[in-house]
């Protein structure tokens, strides 16, 4: 009984997680945040591949600010997927990727917002450019509607944590006097 047969661990040693391949997972895109980044990144690479298809212009500066715009789009909503995706999200912490996801995707979609209609402007009726124009504003409107989605859940969250008090409080103690005779 002196060698410690005995007294055995009651804990079990603590297992690590599996070894993700890459460390990617999808974990924190549940539910309609997964098929919105994706759908940014395909609509802002849309707009990319349409927009270099455009042979000619003849005001060539709507196009190029477009150019720049809708290749900034797509690789920082690939950023933003891949940080979701892994490890980062847990160096970074949940508040600040949630916080700069939302930042970037309310200017991403007003700056393609704002370059898509400038490029409609300055159009010189090219199907290709037409087409890039078309995809930008849907872009542009993926990347502001998941900000208008994330306003609106932290909104709710906020009000949730935080209630609003009514001034109708009638439930409490305060209210009643202390000798009600019933």
């Amino acid at each position: 009984m002196e060698n410690g047969a005995v007294y055995s661990p009651t804990t079990e040693p603590h297992c690590k997680e599996p070894r993700r391949p890459c460390g990617c997972t999808r974990q924190r895109l549940k539910g309609w945040r997964l098929p919105a980044k994706v759908l940014q990144a395909f609509l802002s690479l849309l707009a990319v591949i349409f927009e270099e298809i455009v042979e000619d212009c003849t005001n060539c500066a709507g196009l190029y600010f477009f150019e720049f715009t809708s290749c900034t789009a797509f690789l920082l909503s690939l950023l933003i997927l891949c940080v979701y995706c892994t490890v980062a999200y847990e160096t970074f912490g949940k508040d600040k990727v949630e916080k700069v996801n939302f930042w970037a995707m309310l200017a991403i979609g007003v700056i393609f917002l704002l370059a898509s209609i400038v490029l409609a402007a300055t159009n010189s009726g090219l199907v290709s450019a037409t087409i890039a124009c078309v995809f930008g504003f849907f872009a542009s409107m993926a990347f502001l509607a998941e900000a208008a989605v994330e306003s609106w859940h932290s909104r709710k969250q906020s009000t949730r944590e935080h209630p609003q008090n009514s001034g109708n409080t009638q439930g409490t103690a305060e209210n009643h006097p202390l000798n009600e005779s019933s």
